[in-house]
């Protein structure tokens, strides 16, 4: 994965472009296993097509993308995949983070640590605090995530900070969860055909607007991001109002 960011002129410009983009990459077992590779090929494919994704993001005008890289689901697949999966982060944070801080990308965790090896803890705070000052686009990197244990964690937080519950409302709950202040997701997209969330940003995506692709995320490029901005765009978002004719 390289982490340099291209701007080219798209085709056709989009009208609407959510400021929020957050992926399900789904599918990178599926590709290898129709190509007779092993699964972990699949995630280093996966791991590499993420180079085309920031790069189309910054051109069509996107502040922040959310990739969900490992659920705490996850850690119930097969003992030598997991490994894998945390070797590809090591190594993929080692080699990004200097080029993406010279890009101006911030990169920010959103989940738990524990269960995570002290080096990996280690490199993951030291991307977070190398590119905190950054502002061209947001990485969020969803590793060891889930919706539910975020809610969770978010509720222990309030509570060790002793906040009454009279005092407890959506505008301050939202800030104790991990994303705290970014704003939440305008599009979820979802690739390799699947139609559910997977615990996936569950009090965040309340209202975002969901686009589902058949397409492996390995093979999801620009162009198929592009579709997926462009149908975000003709979308006419109501927020559970009745809009004015």
């Amino acid at each position: 994965m390289s982490a340099v960011l291209q701007k080219n002129s798209p085709t056709t410009k989009l009208e609407n472009v959510p400021t929020h983009v957050a992926i399900i990459m789904d599918g990178n077992g599926r590709w290898a296993k129709a190509r007779g590779l092993p699964r972990l090929m699949g995630h280093r494919q996966g791991v590499e097509n993420i180079r085309r994704i920031l790069n189309a993001s910054v051109e069509f005008g996107v502040k922040y993308l959310t990739i969900y890289a490992f659920s705490t689901e996850n850690w119930d697949r097969p003992l030598d995949e997991v490994r894998g999966l945390m070797t590809i982060l090591e190594q993929t944070i080692q080699r990004e983070t200097p080029e993406l801080n010279k890009n101006g990308v911030r990169i920010r965790h959103l989940g738990r640590t524990d269960g995570l090896s002290k080096h990996l803890q280690k490199l993951i705070a030291d991307a977070v605090a190398l590119t905190a000052n950054n502002e061209r686009l947001t990485l969020n990197v969803a590793f060891n995530y889930g919706g539910r244990a975020e809610i969770i964690d978010a509720v222990k937080r309030i509570i060790a900070d002793g906040i009454p519950p009279d005092q407890i409302s959506e505008e301050l709950f939202t800030r104790y969860l991990y994303t705290g202040d970014t704003p939440d997701p305008d599009l979820v997209i979802r690739t390799a055909g699947e139609m559910r969330l997977s615990n996936y940003l569950i009090w965040q995506s309340a209202y975002a607007e969901y686009y589902a692709t058949p397409t492996y995320w390995p093979d999801f490029d620009k162009d198929e991001l592009y579709r997926a901005l462009s149908t975000y765009s003709q979308r006419e978002r109501r927020f559970g109002k009745v809009l004015k004719p």
